[in-house]
């Protein structure tokens, strides 16, 4: 065979092997890039929070939250209300409650009292109470493997949390608490979406939730004096600006991620996302020029292999 023809069989089989290669990246790749992914964007959240809270009040920056990331699937909406079937709406609202609104008041009512690195390490009991709820009200029961694996991440959390000196130092307990009701919300909302929502496209579940969440959201600001506010002042301008890419980026972008990693991985692999978020935060630390020391890198790889072995099993089937 002449250099051309084998040119002209090669060219012939590309799709084939991309094909392949793509086939291998949905089954091995793609969910670990989700996962960084989200990580990323979650982890960045807190900063996010922080920043709005500056010009306006928890109440305003989750509630310009939820109706920015709204507006911003505001034109698919239209495709979602033909696809989603009528009797799986109230799942799909009570969903977008617990997974982003009800959280995001929360966790920004938290964050006036405690430190942005202690919520990030409390978020990590998400997984727990993924086995939990799912065990109680889905009767999903977790096998011994993804427990221990559960376990080690979050043991991994602790240690890093404990790491800094002054994580631990807080009078405001009370408020740590509100995180924790969060993380029982998420890890309803995971078994939830995995059992209820599994056939409907993600794109479509995201942008009904977030619109149908974003009219109760619209009202709180209303209540609050939003609309009242001088906005030719530039540092609430600024604030608003954190909040609405917190909307775009924190809640519409990353649902729309979390909804398909929940459906390709299932309800384990997708809640321990909030492992990722220490990585994250370390990351930032050392942009913003913070001392990082080998023992925070080995508990980061304490979380990592809590990931992996509470997936083992399943990424042996994946690749035998």
């Amino acid at each position: 065979m002449s250099i051309g023809q084998k040119i002209k069989s090669l060219l012939l089989k590309l799709p084939q092997i991309c094909k392949t290669k793509i086939f291998l990246m949905e089954n091995r790749g793609l969910n670990w890039i989700l996962f960084a992914l989200l990580s990323f964007i979650w982890g960045s959240s807190f900063i996010l929070m922080k920043a709005g809270m500056m010009g306006l009040t928890p109440f305003q920056v989750a509630s310009v939250r939820i109706v920015a990331s709204g507006l911003c699937l505001l034109p698919i909406l239209f495709k979602a209300i033909k696809l989603i079937p009528k009797n799986k709406i109230g799942y799909v609202f009570f969903s977008g409650l617990l997974g982003s609104m009800l959280p995001s008041y929360l966790f920004c009512i938290a964050e006036m009292k405690i430190d942005s690195a202690l919520a990030g390490t409390l978020n990590a009991l998400t997984p727990v109470f993924a086995i939990i709820t799912g065990a109680l009200f889905f009767k999903n029961l977790a096998s011994t493997q993804k427990i221990v694996g559960v376990l080690i991440a979050f043991s991994g959390c602790v240690m890093l949390f404990l790491s800094h000196p002054n994580m631990a130092k807080t009078d405001n307990w009370s408020y740590a608490f509100l995180i924790l009701i969060a993380t029982i919300m998420y890890g309803y909302n995971v078994n939830l979406v995995q059992r209820h929502l599994k056939g409907i496209p993600s794109l479509e579940i995201v942008s009904m939730a977030l619109a149908l969440n974003a009219i109760p959201a619209l009202l709180v600001l209303c209540f609050t004096g939003f609309f009242n506010l001088d906005f030719s002042n530039n540092a609430l301008l600024v604030s608003t600006g954190y909040a609405c890419l917190l909307g775009a980026m924190g809640t519409a972008l990353a649902n729309i991620l979390f909804y398909i990693l929940i459906k390709r991985s299932g309800v384990f692999f997708s809640s321990m996302v909030t492992y990722g978020i220490p990585f994250v935060a370390i990351m930032w630390g050392v942009v913003l020029r913070e001392k990082t020391g080998w023992l925070q890198i080995g508990s980061l790889l304490v979380i990592l292999f809590g990931v992996y072995w509470a997936n083992k099993k399943q990424l042996e089937e994946k690749n035998g």
